[in-house]
């Protein structure tokens, strides 16, 4: 397994000493009002009326949706495809086209679920899901370091996320959007349902203060952001190009590793969340391991529900030098 830079595995780009400037709550801003932002605002709307929906008609107009996308987001959905056909080649192509569809299903029903995230109440969403191993984070917790509460990219990754804040306050880290009145009402409403302000991904010193203060920060280390701080390492035995921060800024914090993984159960079931204990002997001596250890654990509980992944990410886009990118779209 090489390194992504060069074979260095360590460099000074990963402590950023930029002064990170947040966006504000607040939605009052004149400029927000502009013809521009009216598409934006509408679709907001849409979502907020979506989460006062009852959860069946959530479910089947979610499918619906789904279904819509997979055929005007044709490039999207060739990217599923050739995901599908990288992790799963001793699926038939009738079975892995089956599980394409079920994943534009999953993807148009996270829509709602995004939406039932940041609007609908608690006692509506209390009823639907069962969180399991929450003492593993109070132990964690208790350790005085803080927690890195980590996750995969999956269709109900805010859902999932607001079923962690029943039980613990956290930081998100996360990427801006392009469209800055997304980007602040995604700022506030997770910060207004997690109880802490998010930490934008370049904030390393943020993170370490709040990892002194003993505080929880979710993170998911699932995406490709290119070679910078990465390592190649297996992933549904394919060669990704794989973060190496969850062992870096445990080494560095001394936060413990809890992992947690959501899905939605069949049918009307609602969801379930699963908190792991936090990772014994983590982080190791070797970053490289540390790094395949969690894309194996990652890769465990996707194979548990594989059309509730976000199989429309390009993870394989950068690869070692001489070998093409699979997606010639």
């Amino acid at each position: 397994m090489d390194a992504c830079q060069n074979g260095a595995v360590y460099n000074n780009d990963f402590m950023d000493d930029r002064t990170i400037v947040t966006a504000p709550d607040s939605l009052v801003d004149w400029h927000f009002l502009l013809p521009r932002y009216w598409p934006v605002w509408l679709g907001l709307g849409l979502m907020k009326l979506m989460a006062s929906l009852p959860f069946r008609w959530q479910l089947a107009l979610g499918g619906q949706t789904g279904r819509w996308l997979s055929k005007i987001a044709r490039r999207r959905r060739r990217i599923a495809e050739i995901n599908l056909e990288l992790c799963f080649p001793t699926l038939s192509p009738i079975e892995r086209s089956h599980l394409l569809e079920a994943h534009f299903t999953a993807l148009g029903i996270g829509l709602f679920e995004t939406a039932m995230a940041w609007w609908a109440p608690d006692d509506k969403l209390r009823g639907l899901a069962r969180v399991a191993g929450a003492e593993h984070l109070t132990a964690a917790l208790a350790r005085g370091n803080g927690v890195l509460l980590l996750t995969g990219h999956f269709t109900m990754l805010e859902l999932g996320a607001r079923f962690i804040t029943w039980h613990q306050p956290f930081h998100a880290m996360y990427r801006s959007h392009k469209n800055p009145l997304y980007e602040r009402v995604m700022r506030r409403e997770r910060e207004r349902r997690s109880r802490l302000p998010p930490l934008p991904h370049e904030d390393i010193r943020g993170l370490l203060r709040a990892f002194k203060k003993g505080e929880a920060v979710w993170y998911a280390p699932d995406q490709n952001h290119g070679i910078r701080n990465s390592v190649f390492v297996p992933f549904f035995g394919v060669t990704a190009c794989t973060v190496m921060a969850t062992s870096r800024l445990a080494g560095l914090s001394g936060a413990a590793v809890v992992p947690y993984f959501p899905r939605r159960l069949p049918g009307a079931a609602g969801y379930e969340v699963v908190i792991l204990p936090a990772l014994s002997d983590f982080p190791s001596e070797n970053i490289e391991a540390d790094t395949q250890r969690i894309n194996e654990l990652l890769e465990h509980y996707i194979r548990q529900a594989p059309e509730q992944y976000l199989w429309v990410h390009r993870r394989f886009k950068t690869q070692p030098p001489g070998i093409p990118s699979p997606y010639q779209l």
